[in-house]
């Protein structure tokens, strides 16, 4: 199984242990890693069984100003931008301690903001015999739960997880 981490994000793995298909066919990721994961899947001719895509970075429903303001919070002070980022994954949990911040890429977060999503390039890994799973917080305060739903419902196997944020957490 090859799992891609989260932006500005690294041991987020040990996350979703109870979600993860432990198999060399799986692929997953997290956040921006299921961006990195779909990609790789989508370009690559090696076999996949299942691709797991946990809380996918979705923000084409966002206006450029949403963007452009992302992008103006972390030039201007990285390290708060990462920490409130941080806090908002965890949401309405607490930040688990084992997940480690990194110093995240600006060129990362621009990336992840402006990914496009197709519908074209999810038929095409349905076509390559690829299983997707996709899983939603309810709660999650990063992405629009119920467009990223509505959009990947099609292709995947979608699962909301009732009272999980981002990081598909629960209080419980």
């Amino acid at each position: 199984m090859k799992f891609y981490s989260g932006f500005s994000l690294s041991n987020d793995q040990q996350l979703f242990t109870h979600l993860l298909k432990e198999s060399e066919y799986t692929v997953a990721g997290f956040s921006y890693g299921a961006i990195k994961a779909f990609e790789e899947v989508l370009y690559s001719s090696k076999r996949v069984d299942t691709l797991q895509l946990f809380s996918p970075a979705f923000f084409q429903d966002k206006d450029e100003k949403f963007k452009r303001m992302q992008m103006m919070y972390i030039n201007k002070d990285k390290q708060a931008y990462l920490g409130n980022f941080l806090s908002s994954c965890f949401k309405p949990c607490k930040i688990d301690k084992d997940v480690v911040l990194q110093e995240g890429e600006t060129k990362d977060l621009d990336t992840l903001l402006h990914y496009e999503w197709t519908r074209e390039a999810l038929k095409k890994v349905c076509d390559k015999g690829v299983d997707i799973e996709v899983y939603l917080g309810s709660e999650d305060k990063i992405i629009d739960v119920a467009k990223a739903k509505e959009f990947f419902l099609p292709y995947a196997t979608t699962f909301l997880l009732n009272e999980a944020g981002h990081s598909l957490q629960t209080k419980n």
